[in-house]
């Protein structure tokens, strides 16, 4: 079965569409990982031998007296699969894996199973349970001196498979879950005079979902991801890392002020812009895994917006010619109305003939909200035998964006609380992303998307270009993944990270994915389909092909990229690439810290 088309808005609007994984949910969780499997490994397992120069007993007992017993033999939760995959206790794992919050609660447990040629998910043999910087830094000394694999977890959010690798000890910083709001935080070694920001600091195993509740609980907003069991210190700020209302509030890497984070070396190392500037420059936005292991991060937050918003539902054209007016006219009302910071989150060019929406919006009341559109939808509504639409506006108070509660009372179809006894009644995930839990990913490619190619000169081929790529596979433009349009002073925080800097003139990223939900490699009966997996990877590849010959210069966003991307030194950070590389020698010169194209991983 192929997982349905899920348009990612918080679990704030409809879902709508066809077979693509939905997007949004990656944190580009720090680990490595070893070379493409594609399958032909158990979920789960490890490769069944350890490899030559593997620690005696005595020193892994040696590591776990030094983290105070914390370290763990890991074991899998499908392991009663492996052993009979008919059985009641098999059934119970899979249903229990489709819960992200209990695959987090589990060391050898990821958000993904695999990617079709790329990856399947391996169980480490021995984790590092950390609480604490000390525990980490026990971790990190002990693979350096004894040349293993080192693979980091928080939430196990990553599709490219970097936090599990098999024969590996994993740092699993989940019981880190510690967030702290600051009403005026001062940066470490800065200036005196420093009067000091609105920030929150959160380590290394929270959640977006606590940190937006923390900051809530503050009367203040910190600009973060989407879903809310991915980690809100880790990989995803490290990637740079865009939420709904990134065109206003700007990058996770720009929001950030400070890190502490484990180096090479095991030294718990403070980074900001007064010292260890080149390092913090290097982690805001230079990939995870790549730099040390961070254990807690600070990041500025926000005056909380009054209002928030979202429209969702379908544009629907009635024959070819008239679907390629109606892309045209929709593309000039983006690039005139809407690509500005109100507005986030994304639309579908789908193969059906249709624009899917799915965008939310900021301090607009539904009225208002209307009248953007308008102009589209009665030019729409004169045509009646060319056209119809069906959309929903929804607006609420912003404060209760993350409130478990009101979500309960308003729009219970949209979460889906933790049902496991004990559990907090504020721990939900958005129904919207059901379909990534234990997700087997097929193919998953983005594409930043030139503000340019909108002009009225181009728009015209930039609508057969998005169309010509429907028909091969359904084209999702996040429009808040493009920062052409966004706050003045968001921008220029984001213009001192590392991101590439196509960024800044795009009005959206293009994202192309596909894949199977609840399935899992080796597991037997609970395969994925590998036929329509290679179906699938070759048609989203032939659409992909047709954006790239149209943006020649652009690049992809790390976190949601393909797992074979071409000259992903230059597509993921462009011209920032020798200084990355450069500071990454020096940092960390043996390479420990080495993940699937991160800085440095070519040698």
């Amino acid at each position: 079965m192929t997982v349905s088309r899920r348009n990612f808005l918080s679990g704030m609007v409809a879902t709508a569409g066809a077979s693509v994984l939905a997007a949004g949910c990656a944190a580009g969780t720090d680990g490595a990982r070893s070379g493409p499997v594609g399958g032909s490994v158990a979920a789960g397992t490890t490769t069944g031998s350890t490899p030559p120069g593997w620690p005696s007993a005595a020193a892994w007992q040696r590591l776990r007296e030094q983290v105070g017993g914390r370290l763990i033999a890991v074991e899998s939760p499908l392991q009663s699969c492996l052993a009979d995959a008919a059985s009641a206790a098999c059934s119970v794992a899979v249903k229990s894996m489709q819960n992200p919050f209990f695959n987090e609660d589990h060391a050898g447990a990821t958000q993904s199973t695999g990617w079709y040629g790329a990856w399947s998910t391996a169980v480490s043999p021995y984790a590092v349970a950390a609480t604490s910087a000390a525990d980490i830094a026990a971790a990190v000394n002990f693979a350096r001196d004894h040349r293993v694999r080192l693979v980091v977890k928080g939430t196990g959010h990553d599709y490219l498979g970097r936090s599990n690798a098999p024969d590996s000890l994993l740092v699993w910083t989940h019981n880190m879950r510690k967030v702290t709001t600051h009403d005026s935080f001062r940066i470490v070694g800065g200036s005196a005079s420093d009067s000091g920001i609105p920030a929150i600091t959160i380590e290394a195993g929270a959640r977006w979902l606590e940190a937006y509740g923390a900051a809530a609980a503050a009367g203040r907003y910190v600009q973060g991801g989407g879903c809310t069991s991915v980690g809100a210190c880790g990989g995803f700020v490290q990637g740079n890392g865009y939420g709904s209302y990134s065109k206003r509030f700007g990058t996770g890497a720009g929001g950030m002020l400070q890190v502490e984070v484990v180096t090479a070396d095991g030294e718990v190392v403070v980074a900001n812009e007064a010292q260890n500037q080149d390092l913090f420059w290097a982690i805001r936005g230079g990939g995870g895994g790549t730099w040390g292991v961070m254990s807690k991060v600070t990041l500025r937050t926000h005056p909380m917006p009054g209002m928030a918003g979202s429209v969702a539902g379908t544009l629907i054209a009635k024959s070819d010619e008239a679907f390629r007016d109606l892309v045209t006219r929709f593309l000039q009302l983006y690039a005139v109305s809407m690509n500005n910071e109100r507005w986030g989150e994304q639309f579908t060019i789908a193969g059906d003939n249709t624009i899917k929406l799915g965008m939310t919006f900021l301090d607009l009341d539904e009225a208002s909200a209307r009248a953007v559109l308008r102009p589209l939808l009665d030019w729409m509504a004169s045509q009646p035998v060319r056209y119809s639409s069906q959309l929903t506006y929804t607006v609420r108070p912003f404060k209760d964006n993350w409130n478990a509660d009101w979500w309960r009372q308003n729009n219970p179809q949209h979460i889906v609380v933790d049902p496991r006894t004990g559990q907090p009644a504020s721990q939900y995930w958005w129904a919207s992303n059901q379909g990534e839990v234990s997700a087997f990913i097929h193919s998953y490619q983005s594409r930043w998307l030139p503000l340019a190619m909108f002009d009225a000169a181009r728009v015209d081929a930039l609508a057969r270009m998005l169309i010509a790529a429907s028909r091969e596979w359904d084209v999702g433009v996040h429009v808040n993944k493009g920062l052409a349009g966004a706050n003045r002073d968001a921008v220029a925080r984001d213009r001192k990270t590392c991101v590439n800097p196509v960024v800044f003139d795009a009005a959206g990223l293009i994202i192309l994915s596909g894949g199977q939900q609840a399935v899992f490699p080796g597991v037997r009966g609970k395969e994925p389909d590998m036929a329509e997996a290679r179906t699938n990877a070759a048609r989203i590849g032939r659409a992909m092909r047709i954006i790239r010959d149209a943006t020649p210069i652009s690049g992809a966003y790390m976190n949601e990229a393909d797992y074979f991307e071409p000259d992903w030194q230059g597509s993921f950070w462009g011209d920032h690439y020798p200084r990355l590389l450069e500071v990454k020698r020096r940092v960390d010169p043996t390479n420990l810290f080495r993940v699937h194209h991160g800085v440095g991983s070519e040698s």
